[in-house]
């Protein structure tokens, strides 16, 4: 199956992805990363209220193969959090860009949104 990669996305090179709307950010990890990982057992989400910089560690995903840091693709504050991963973490492997984000981040300015990769460069980093 092809990876996905929306166009509609912002992506960090840390496999991350971001939906901004507005001042608002959704975040979550890609399809390549949810991939890399293998079957998602558990997710430790970040604390609503949390200020976080670009690259700070907002979280983990934990896989079957191994534990994974999430990274803050943008600067702002965590202003929401998906619940829905404590109970059911295998929602990351079925819908990454779906139901399986992680957070959302109220973003600083642009948050940085700037330096993040639009979906053909993004593409290009995961298949070279």
């Amino acid at each position: 199956m092809a990876m996905q990669v929306p166009d509609t996305l912002l992506y960090s090179t840390d496999h991350e992805w971001a939906d901004v709307t507005g001042p608002v950010a959704r975040v979550g990890i890609t399809d390549y990363a949810q991939d890399a990982l293998g079957d998602v057992v558990f997710v430790d989400l970040p604390k609503v209220g949390t200020v976080v910089a670009v690259g700070d560690t907002i979280g983990e995903v934990e896989s079957t193969k191994s534990v994974s840091e999430i990274y803050a693709p943008l600067a702002g504050t965590i202003t929401a959090v998906n619940d829905n991963l404590v109970s059911a973490p295998e929602a990351i492997n079925a819908s990454p860009y779906g139901e399986g984000w992680l957070c959302e981040i109220t973003l600083d300015g642009d948050g940085g949104a700037s330096a993040l990769l639009a979906a053909a460069a993004y593409l290009e980093l995961t298949t070279h």
